[in-house]
């Protein structure tokens, strides 16, 4: 069973930057895909970015630019680097991980709690 602890969000002006952690534990890290995903209050869970085993990312063309995942399997932690944020980046922020997985929710297998990140304008 693998657990995930989020840290790093907070409220922050537009323009401004934020990094977000997820620390895991119980499960073999370096072979996980990991994710981000957001929901904002009234909508759906979004994706946001996915990095591979291997170490390949994607994500969608609303962050392309100003997001960057990364991990460091040394530490079994993921980050979110969030750079040029706007108000519309206003949402809970989530770490999902699974065996496999692209862009889906319903692919991951374990959530983290969640942290909020606000932006004002």
């Amino acid at each position: 069973q693998v657990q995930l602890v989020e840290s790093g969000g907070g409220l922050v002006q537009a323009g401004g930057s934020l990094r977000l952690s997820c620390a895991a534990s119980g499960g073999a890290f370096s072979s996980l895909v990991m994710a981000w995903f957001r929901q904002a209050p009234g909508k759906e869970r979004e994706f946001v970015a996915r990095i591979s085993a291997s170490g390949s990312t994607t994500s969608p063309d609303s962050v392309k630019g100003r997001f960057t995942i990364s991990r460091d399997n040394a530490k079994n932690t993921v980050y979110l680097q969030m750079n040029s944020l706007e108000p519309e980046d206003t949402a809970v922020y989530y770490c999902a991980a699974a065996n496999y997985a692209r862009a889906n929710p319903r692919s991951y297998d374990y959530w983290g709690q969640g942290t909020q990140v606000t932006v004002s304008s």
